[in-house]
């Protein structure tokens, strides 16, 4: 019996990784993405991310609840797939429901991606992922970078993000009511 390789211990730049092979590794405590052949390695994340990350999902849940969705919301690592060479694992997703099976797979279409970034994953989740929602078509995408306190939004075809320092405004159906992130509160008393 043939075992799967280890994952790398630094990838290799010159190295055009497939979506199988990093899918073949077993689990070493590390998150794995690949864009196009470009390995994202991430290591644990540290307590001022889950705290922000938790808040954005407290308010994403009770807002996706009152307008009758709460399913739609799925909280990561989210194992996201996008054509045969991008698999991606965002912090937070909400997706349509009628895409929700036995498999991450079935998931096409985003209407959310929730990245809170960390030192080691900006570069990845500013470049190489946003630029692959992008492509990908998800609707809205945000960047919460909790060191800064503000959330970058994007959207496909845009070419520079959306910086939100105060009030962050979403909704998840053109007829939904807004949901209204008051971002200086959302980031009150994180460890900096």
């Amino acid at each position: 019996m043939v075992m799967p390789a280890a994952p790398p211990i630094r990838p290799d730049p010159t190295h055009r990784y497939t979506v199988d092979e990093v899918l073949s590794w077993p689990p070493d405590g590390n998150r794995y993405e690949v864009v196009h052949g470009e390995l994202l390695v991430t290591h644990g994340p540290a307590l001022p991310h889950q705290m922000a990350l938790t808040r954005v999902l407290v308010s994403l849940g009770k807002y996706l609840e009152r307008v009758g969705m709460p399913d739609a919301l799925l909280t990561g690592p989210v194992d996201y797939f996008h054509g045969t060479d991008v698999y991606v694992q965002p912090d937070a997703v909400v997706v349509y429901p009628e895409e929700l099976s036995g498999s991450y797979r079935t998931m096409k279409r985003l209407r959310l991606a929730v990245e809170v970034i960390s030192p080691s994953s900006a570069r990845g989740d500013r470049l190489v992922k946003r630029a692959a929602y992008q492509q990908a078509g998800v609707e809205t995408y945000w960047i919460v970078d909790h060191d800064r306190r503000v959330v970058e939004v994007w959207h496909p075809g845009d070419e520079l993000a959306e910086i939100v320092t105060k009030e962050l405004v979403w909704r998840v159906r053109p007829e939904a009511p807004e949901l209204r992130l008051d971002l200086p509160k959302l980031f009150a008393g994180l460890p900096g």
